[in-house]
């Protein structure tokens, strides 16, 4: 093989990735379904092309690597919306501390009790622990504790899709009237795909929405560690 061509090849799975996330994400701002986000419709079209070219996950990762090291950027620019957010932090840290401490715990102890009632081996339930933070910051938590951070990011998006169509009906049936309920509602049970359902109902949720998601994620890698010694020493 040329170098030329050793090049197309390093390249196609990246700009596939790259191409599918705008397609997506032009389709579904046109027709705004929940199967046409970026993060379902993508990945779908992704694992066709693989199962088509019989080609499997290590052929994926190692030339989209780079991809998955701009992760980390993203992780810091999380704090944008954590600055921009600051008065609203100020008048509200009280409530927002106790919900992100509550719900974060709560996902925590609800992955573990589930994959232990499943059976499932260590690996998968460490894996499955960080499954209700952003994935920048899950597969942070995971590698800490000693999961497999890539099947973390993939239980992270089960989770999102999830929490987002539950969500709609919890809205329905929950007497939620203020935008901050609303907004934590989506943003600690759906991370990602919850801020953008929360954007759909309002501004203030959506900001919400987006704090709580930051809030739970940097609470998570904070607390990483004394997890890790905790599921270690039991």
């Amino acid at each position: 093989m040329s170098s030329i061509e050793s090049l197309a090849a390093g390249l196609f799975w990246p700009l596939a990735t790259i191409g599918l996330y705008y397609i997506s994400k032009a389709l579904h701002r046109r027709w705004p379904s929940l199967w046409l986000s970026p993060l379902v419709a993508a990945p779908a079209v992704l694992i066709a092309i693989a199962l088509l070219l019989h080609a499997n996950y290590r052929d994926y990762m190692h030339d989209s690597r780079w991809l998955l090291a701009l992760l980390g950027p993203a992780t810091v620019a999380f704090a944008v919306p954590i600055y921009e957010q600051r008065d609203l932090i100020k008048r509200y840290w009280p409530v927002l501390l106790f919900g992100v401490t509550v719900g974060s715990t709560t996902a925590m102890v609800s992955a573990w009790g589930l994959a232990n009632l499943l059976g499932l081996d260590e690996s998968l339930r460490l894996s499955l622990m960080p499954r209700s933070i952003s994935t920048p910051f899950a597969m942070v938590v995971s590698g800490d504790i000693g999961g497999v951070p890539n099947l973390t990011a993939v239980f992270v998006v089960i989770t999102g899709l999830f929490g987002a169509v539950v969500g709609q009906t919890l809205l329905r049936l929950l007497p939620l009237r203020s935008g901050m309920a609303r907004g934590a509602l989506y943003g600690m049970g759906a991370h990602g795909i919850g801020v953008a359902k929360a954007h759909e109902i309002g501004r203030e949720e959506g900001s919400i929405a987006g704090l709580v998601m930051v809030l739970v994620g940097l609470t998570n890698v904070l607390a990483a560690p004394l997890i890790a010694w905790f599921m270690h020493s039991t």
